[in-house]
């Protein structure tokens, strides 16, 4: 790849990985760049998944605090996120380059929509929180059913599997916010990782792009966290939100 081009792929991870600490969203960012600069759709996804892949560690690790005392679910929530992973994953690759293209825009509206109702989302299961008995808990099949079935399209493309596993959490777990949104990002993370790590041997990550958009997406996250004082989560979302909209619309005509 050309010197311009991984300048603009390290500033779109930079700027994503900073989106996604204040707010969520990043793929909505690189991946259209990933895809503007010549990368096949179906490459660009793949990269696009190891590369941000790193990102998620951090999440996990500073809600680590909420998750002690449940190992038996984690095992069980590692374990249907991991096979859902790499399920999306083989369902990725096995979808070829045109029909990936084809669906783009619409896994691209998709994500926008799951990010523009994130906040209203929250705000729901907090308030059932408040109108339950604390401390109950639902089964663990359906913990792992939800966990697996929204594993799937994290290994297929990614862009708001966290709100779709805080939702799907906050249906099944009868917890509070804080614990059910600590398992969405460790989940997110084991999906995540599982796709990334079969990715690894399917030949079609663009290596280049792949390290320094990993370098940026940690710089960008690192910045994120030290700005959230100063950006409002809720405006930066809507931006993303509508710049989602926008690049669909230019998938579908081109």
């Amino acid at each position: 790849m050309r010197g311009y081009e991984l300048f603009l792929l390290a500033l779109a991870a930079l700027a994503g990985g900073g989106v996604n600490a204040l707010a969520g969203g990043g793929t909505l960012i690189t991946f259209p760049v990933l895809t503007a600069i010549g990368v096949p759709a179906l490459a660009a996804n793949i990269t696009n998944t190891v590369a941000l892949c790193p990102g998620y560690l951090s999440g996990t690790f500073a809600q680590s605090a909420d998750l002690i005392g449940k190992r038996p679910l984690l095992w069980l929530i590692a374990l249907s996120a991991v096979v859902g992973g790499l399920a999306g994953g083989v369902l990725l690759l096995h979808t070829g380059e045109h029909t990936f293209r084809r669906l783009v825009p619409y896994l691209i509206l998709l994500a926008a929509l799951l990010l523009a109702v994130q906040e209203p989302l929250r705000d729901r299961i907090s308030r059932a929180e408040k109108s339950r008995t604390a401390g109950g808990v639902d089964g663990k099949g359906m913990t792992a059913l939800s966990v697996g079935a929204a594993s799937v399209y994290g290994g297929y493309f990614g862009a708001g599997l966290g709100v779709m596993l805080l939702a799907l959490l906050g249906l099944v777990r009868r917890e509070s916010l804080t614990r059910i949104n600590a398992y969405k990002q460790f989940a997110s993370f084991f999906a995540n990782t599982a796709a990334a790590l079969f990715f690894l041997f399917s030949g079609k990550v663009v290596w280049s792009a792949m390290v320094v958009m990993a370098i940026g997406a940690l710089v960008g996250g690192s910045m994120g966290g030290h700005l959230v004082r100063w950006i409002r989560p809720a405006t930066l979302r809507w931006t993303v939100v509508c710049a989602a909209v926008i690049i669909a619309f230019i998938y579908f005509v081109t």
